[in-house]
């Protein structure tokens, strides 16, 4: 574990300052240039992220909940056109016909754009967040001598001790409080 942990260490350029604990143990201090954070964590893991998530989350219940009662309506509309159809001509009929299918594509359109604003609003807001807590991310890296912040799903392998995501949610959520 130890070589998986030094070999780490090597491939990220950092240093490693050995120290001596009561008892003989040896701890590792790990300094690097190179910090990684779970943003996905940091978003949902922060008092701010989850008021913002919680937000997102009531906005698409209620589009769920809009799609629920328009596919009711266009249900219930079919029902009653399947029923008239045969006391109709057809020349009667295609009107009815063409007509409900013409609200029915005006609708999946009007509801799809509903659904990519909600997506654009998802997108802002972790966008708005990430803005927000800038300055506290960069004081982490300030404190700790890095010079870069890389997302820990882009990393393959690296020493826990890089790892910013905990003391990043704890700092976000004391400046939230």
């Amino acid at each position: 574990m130890l070589r998986v942990a030094l070999a780490a260490v090597a491939l990220v350029g950092a240093t490693a300052v050995w120290g001596q604990q009561p008892g003989g143990l040896t701890t590792i201090e790990i300094q690097s240039p190179v910090l990684v954070i779970d943003q996905d964590r940091l978003f949902a893991e922060t008092q701010l992220g989850a008021r913002a998530q919680a937000d997102l989350e009531a906005r698409a219940q209620e589009l769920a909940d809009e799609n629920q009662r328009i596919e009711a309506e266009l249900i219930a509309r079919e029902r009653e056109l399947t029923e008239l159809r045969p006391t109709l001509t057809p020349d009667e009929f295609r009107p009815l016909a063409d007509e409900f299918d013409e609200r029915v594509e005006r609708i999946r359109t009007e509801q799809d754009e509903k659904a990519r604003e909600l997506n654009r609003a998802r997108d802002d807001a972790r966008q708005a967040f990430f803005q927000d807590v800038a300055g506290i991310i960069s004081g982490i890296v300030r404190e700790k001598g890095a010079v870069v912040v890389i997302d820990r799903r882009d990393v393959f392998l690296s020493a826990d001790r890089i790892d910013i995501t905990d003391e990043a949610i704890e700092r976000v959520n004391e400046q939230a409080e």
